[in-house]
């Protein structure tokens, strides 16, 4: 099995063991980080949930699954027979305090010995994730060797989430709790820290002296896939924009940590969190847009899919701009957006330099200047494109725009690995550097939670329809008009890093 990542046993526990997070995303991770001999001889993973499977029906059905969410290449039956050996089930109901002392019991029945860490997954839904914590508390298993993982949303507003980490803070130390962004494990993701602070050439140009407005895109082709009971409660801003996408402004706009550990690198996360510009209401009105995709020929409108109020308001679509009050940043806008049904999936960040200050040369594009963009490929076809003017081939000076484009793809046997499996080997190995804190998660609040009492508060608050397979509402650009900018939309059945549409 290779080197053992981890040198002593563990135990994971997930809720929701039979829910869809766990087998599209937790199993494979687990079985990827088993195949590579990432985790150690002794370890075995108990799933619970009000689904009920005794020990080898469980195996079996995540023994099916695991065939259709991981990688053909991935696929040995060896290796998958092996892995789901270490999978076990308990039944029970996560809300009931009764259950708690009868999974205690089945722990210490397969506890390797007692020094095991024992891992807690809360892949529940949102309600359970203020009651779990409380009951594992009760029976006491809430010592020095356990940790939870939480997924997002951490909350629902500001309040919520000071209420959850009060909770939490009441059972577990700091350094035991996980709240988990997997754009945080994704290794292009990780990969801007590396960009800006392992190329001295960028330093000097990474600030409001040479940019002149950042991009930030989190788009997908799909709609809520089933999900409507979740979405409804929650919105486009809770979904993405409040953890996922400022957490990757984060990435862009951190001054470089002291040291790379996890109080250095979150200690920076959360002073940029801390200098978000707070939006007047005018500013909300000006600033931030919200849509919601309608029906286009095959595809149904939010409102029609399951789960999902006739009459709903619920953003599918959402467009800001933000800013940041520090001497980096003062001035430069950040454009954010995210949508379902969008006309492809991408996620990445585009960094646009200022003009240059005098224009001497023609330009083969045609009447405007050729600007220096820096784009950050998060997902697909991952990688970074700097493009920039140079001239073209002939007589005089005419300049066109070219690029010098890196993708992951071209380092060939070294995939970009899994953000979940690196997450949680990172939990394993009791490493919180890529989990989110409790104080950045109440200052992302902070910022956020006015919006939505905005919104509730402004019941006519505009909520712009947008054509399924469009990119999102033409007032989505406004917001951009006054800086002079528009968005880099990238084309449809994207090929390599550097494929951009017109408006």
């Amino acid at each position: 099995m290779g080197t053992k990542h981890a040198e002593h046993s563990f135990a994971m526990v997930i809720f929701g063991a039979s829910g869809d997070l766990t087998k599209r995303k937790l199993m494979p991770a687990l079985y990827d980080l088993y195949r590579n001999g990432r985790l150690p001889e002794k370890f075995y993973v108990l799933g619970t949930g009000r689904t009920v499977y005794t020990d080898e029906e469980y195996k079996s059905y995540i023994r099916t699954e695991l065939e259709e969410f991981i990688t053909q290449s991935g696929q040995d039956p060896k290796w998958m027979d092996s892995f789901v050996s270490h999978l076990y089930y308990f039944p029970m109901d996560p809300s009931s305090t009764d259950h708690y002392q009868q999974l205690k019991q089945r722990l210490l029945q397969l506890t390797v010995d007692q020094e095991s860490d024992i891992l807690f997954y809360l892949a529940t839904p949102p309600v359970l994730y203020g009651v779990i914590p409380l009951h594992l508390k009760e029976v006491g298993l809430n010592g020095e060797h356990t940790r939870i993982i939480v997924e997002k949303p951490f909350g629902t507003d500001l309040e919520s989430a000071r209420r959850l980490n009060e909770i939490y803070a009441s059972v577990f130390e700091e350094n035991q709790i996980y709240r988990i962004d997997h754009f945080l494990g994704k290794e292009t993701a990780q990969n801007i820290l590396a960009f800006r602070f392992a190329n001295e050439i960028f330093k000097p140009v990474w600030n409001r002296n040479y940019i002149d407005y950042v991009e930030i895109t989190a788009v997908e082709n799909l709609g809520i896939e089933n999900r409507g009971g979740y979405y409804e409660t929650a919105g486009a801003l809770r979904d993405m924009v409040q953890n996922h996408l400022i957490q990757l402004a984060a990435l862009i706009a951190m001054e470089p940590p002291t040291r790379f550990n996890a109080d250095h690198f979150r200690n920076e996360v959360v002073k940029v969190y801390e200098a978000l510009t707070p939006l007047t209401e005018k500013q909300m009105e000006e600033y931030v847009v919200r849509g919601q995709y309608t029906a286009e020929g095959n595809t149904v409108s939010y409102r029609e899919e399951k789960n999902v109020d006739p009459q709903s308001k619920t953003e599918t679509f959402v467009a800001m701009r933000v800013g940041f009050d520090n001497w980096r940043w003062s001035g430069v806008p950040f454009y954010i957006r995210t949508g379902k049904q969008m006309p492809t999936k991408v996620t990445e960040v585009v960094i646009h330099f200022k003009k240059i200050p005098h224009r001497m040369f023609q330009y083969t594009s045609g009447s405007h200047p050729v600007y220096n963009t820096l784009i950050l490929r998060i997902q697909p076809n991952e990688g970074i494109v700097l493009r920039f003017g140079m001239k073209a081939p002939g007589p005089g000076f005419d300049i066109k725009q070219v690029s010098m484009d890196f993708t992951y793809q071209s380092l060939g046997q070294q995939a970009v690995g899994d953000a979940y499996a690196r997450l949680i080997e990172d939990c394993i190995q009791g490493d919180p550097t890529l989990f989110t804190r409790s104080d950045a998660v109440e200052a992302s609040w902070k910022f956020f939670t006015p919006i939505l009492d905005y919104w509730e508060k402004n019941t006519n608050a505009p909520l712009y329809g947008y054509p399924a397979g469009t990119w999102g509402p033409p007032a989505s650009e406004g917001i951009m008009h006054e800086h002079g900018a528009k968005w880099t939309n990238p084309c449809k059945n994207l090929t390599n890093t550097d494929q951009y549409c017109e408006l």
